[in-house]
């Protein structure tokens, strides 16, 4: 019975191998985990945050005349987390260094 029942824990442990990849943790320390998403390039990002943007003012909108259980608290919370502020604070020193390039090349 021992053996069988061991032998039925390693096929979990290689089905769970294959079959659960979404989430990766993120610190050994801590129970928090990480699912990425695929896109194609940042222009893609934004499209996606846009539009869950728009859905979540559709839905509440909505609300008001229907009472549709969306979380909408839920998809606002990911699209902050999908937000792309790093890359946005590197765009504005890009753009920092172009226009004190630019005024100097001017001069």
């Amino acid at each position: 019975m021992e053996t069988n029942e061991i032998k039925n824990l390693a096929y979990l442990k290689k089905l769970a191998d294959r079959y659960l990849s979404t989430l990766k943790p993120i610190d050994s320390n801590l129970e928090t985990n990480a699912a990425q998403i695929k896109l194609a390039n940042y222009y893609e990002l934004g499209c996606v945050i846009t539009n869950m943007l728009k859905m979540c003012i559709l839905t509440l909108d909505q609300e008001t005349h229907n009472n549709q259980s969306i979380n909408v608290s839920l998809i606002l919370e990911k699209v902050l987390e999908m937000f792309p502020l790093d890359e946005f604070e590197f765009l504005s020193e890009i753009s920092n260094m172009l226009i004190t390039d630019c005024s100097v090349i001017a001069e």
